[in-house]
């Protein structure tokens, strides 16, 4: 398969987006009902429907099966399902540390985000109170946002005493209706450049705001 470096207009977008929720959603129910039948979780890989779906939203292909970053670019996607959880889902993650391969490898402080244009977060929960279905993406540029650099330097000051462990974690805002993600170093609201929710004939796109990509930034809530 060949690596795509660009992606046309016409092959994102929002339309596009909403017609992988529909899909996504979909496969979702239905294994949903085999997996009720039998008592086992619900099989959902939202880690890479998201990644398809940041893609579509921005026209940065993936790397083609090829390790590294998730998005050609370099940039990450991070995503968490709340959709039948049996616990409570987090961004995992969320900052590089302790990456030994080839590929991976990146310094253990703020400098790993210098060829990281952006992270993505991408929240699959319901809307209170009725638990509609929707599906949020947020983006934040590790680059340049000083807000998110700070809290993330707090984590690798700790990081390199060793007091922390190298997962460094966000925890979405899991059925309400904030932009806040908390984390043990400080909370923030986040860019939101994507909001869908389920209607009778499936997702609606609420928002679409490609300009947070240049212009987002977090802020203290």
């Amino acid at each position: 398969m060949s690596r795509p470096t660009t992606m046309n207009r016409s092959e994102f977008g929002a339309s596009l987006a909403k017609e992988l929720l529909d899909l996504h959603y979909r496969a979702f129910r239905e294994f949903m009902s085999y997996a009720e039948k039998t008592g086992h979780t619900v099989p959902s890989d939202t880690k890479s429907t998201s990644e398809i779906l940041v893609s579509l939203l921005t026209g940065i292909p993936g790397l083609v099966r090829r390790k590294g970053p998730d998005l050609e670019d370099g940039s990450d996607v991070k995503a968490a399902n709340a959709w039948s959880a049996i616990d409570k889902p987090r961004f995992n993650g969320c900052a590089p540390s302790g990456r030994v391969s080839e590929t991976a490898r990146r310094p253990d402080d703020l400098s790993a985000f210098d060829d990281v244009p952006h992270l993505f977060l991408v929240l699959w929960d319901e809307r209170p109170p009725r638990g509609v279905p929707r599906c949020r993406v947020w983006a934040v540029s590790p680059r340049r946002d000083e807000a998110f650099r700070e809290v993330v330097g707090g984590w690798y000051e700790l990081r390199r005493v060793g007091k922390v462990s190298r997962n460094f974690q966000l925890h979405p805002p899991i059925n309400d209706d904030s932009n806040v993600i908390r984390s043990s170093f400080g909370n923030l609201e986040y860019p939101l450049l994507f909001r869908a929710e389920m209607r009778s004939g499936g997702f609606e796109v609420m928002r679409y705001e490609p300009g947070e990509l240049v212009s987002g930034k977090c802020a203290a809530p």
